[in-house]
């Protein structure tokens, strides 16, 4: 080394400096993985990872105790408080889109004027309007099969013909989307842009009725309404990995993720209240009675809170009591419905009474009647806070 002139000493120094680095930075892994879709206004959970754009089969459980004290509070629904809208929502109207079984049509209501826009012709029987993974598609289950609608536009896509959809789900990482198929009971996996079938896994019961995701995204919980079941479904090995019967009489229909990812809330119309089953073990970890007809669930915007439909009344649970803290009286007895994106409102869709009601989340008071078509059930708030949607009429992460 004594013959190298400086400026050669110091091209060399330059080079071992850029191995290295290289090296050590080819070597590391980012401690944030990135997970979401490719593109200037798709939602993503982090930034960072691996390799953009490479999505993890299996979406890593949240680290909460990294969390600030909100995000420690609200757990996965960290990302859906109040307005908290992704790029894609926030340049669409707040709307209310209405399944009119008795029409066979789908109602869109301003939730701002409460104004009747449109009355869109979908097929028979519509059930649900369900938001896809990018928020980009709501799709109606009907007895046919599944119908996009733009909400851009309010314009209907062709029919993709499915036997018999309940209703529609999508994986965490948006992968895959999952049809709930009843009689034989059924889960598809099909393409979530396209709808194609990929793959299905079969059911021990046949009448599923809702259900929700873990908190890390591998497994679904599926509620069956007539048989009383729960189902676990495995996401990963697409196959049924555990069931759990519900006491006798059970009829589970909502399932929800509480906060911390560690229960799961599932509404018992029969029994009149809601199932607390540990997501781990599927096991029951006790039972809170909220009165006949426990239909839909619905968490607040802060997460503190658990919206309980049922005959008549909206019951109120709080997530950390575990108990239930307050019950607003309903005119007639809603099923499902939704949370306005500033959090200030609870719409919820009357079926016997051909109505839809606006309820304050402050008060319990009914701040509006609108009335719609015969028979309204599974109402869309759309669109809602939160990166992405899992389907169902707004389950957001």
């Amino acid at each position: 080394m004594e013959g190298c002139r400086p400026a050669a000493r110091g091209r060399i120094v330059v080079a071992v400096v850029l191995a290295v680095g290289c090296a050590i930075l080819g070597g590391c892994r980012s401690p944030v993985p990135f997970r979401g879709r490719p593109g200037r206004d798709s939602p993503v959970l982090a930034l960072g990872g691996p390799a953009p754009y490479i999505r993890p089969r299996v979406t890593p459980s949240p680290s909460l105790d990294r969390r600030s004290a909100s995000d420690r509070r609200t757990g996965v629904y960290a990302a859906t408080q109040a307005g908290m809208l992704g790029p894609v929502a926030r340049r669409l109207p707040p709307r209310l889109y209405v399944p009119v079984a008795g029409g066979a049509v789908i109602d869109v209501i301003d939730a701002r004027t409460y104004r009747l826009l449109h009355r869109l012709p979908v097929g028979r029987a519509p059930r649900q309007v369900v938001p896809s993974w990018n928020l980009r598609t709501l799709w109606v289950t009907e007895a046919a099969g599944l119908v996009p609608i733009d909400p851009r536009t309010g314009g209907l896509g062709r029919t993709v013909p499915v036997a018999n959809p309940v209703d529609l789900y999508f994986t965490l990482d948006g992968r895959d989307a999952l049809v709930l198929g009843a009689r034989p009971g059924r889960l598809q996996l099909r393409d979530p842009r396209t709808m194609r079938l990929r793959s299905a896994v079969r059911l021990p019961c046949p009448d599923p009725a809702g259900a929700d995701l873990s908190a890390d995204g591998s497994t679904l919980l599926v509620g069956c309404s007539g048989s009383g079941w729960l189902v676990r479904v495995d996401l990963i090995r697409h196959r049924v990995t555990g069931t759990l019967r519900l006491a006798a009489g059970s009829r589970p229909r909502d399932v929800r993720l509480s906060p911390d990812g560690a229960t799961f809330y599932v509404a018992d119309a029969g029994r009149g209240g809601v199932w607390l089953v540990d997501a781990q073990r599927l096991r029951t970890d006790g039972f809170i009675a909220t009165g006949r007809g426990a239909d839909g669930l619905s968490p607040s915007r802060d997460a503190t809170t658990l919206y309980v439909t049922g005959t008549g009344a909206v019951s109120l649970i709080s997530f950390a009591e575990r108990r239930v803290v307050g019950r607003w009286r309903v005119p007639a007895a809603p099923d499902m419905g939704g949370v306005s994106a500033d959090g200030r409102v609870l719409w919820l869709s009357a079926g016997a009474a051909d109505m839809v009601f606006a309820v304050s989340t402050r008060t319990g008071r009914i701040l509006h009647r609108l009335p719609a078509g015969p028979s309204p059930h599974g109402l869309c708030v759309f669109p809602q806070p939160g990166r992405f949607s899992l389907g169902h009429t707004g389950i957001y992460r």
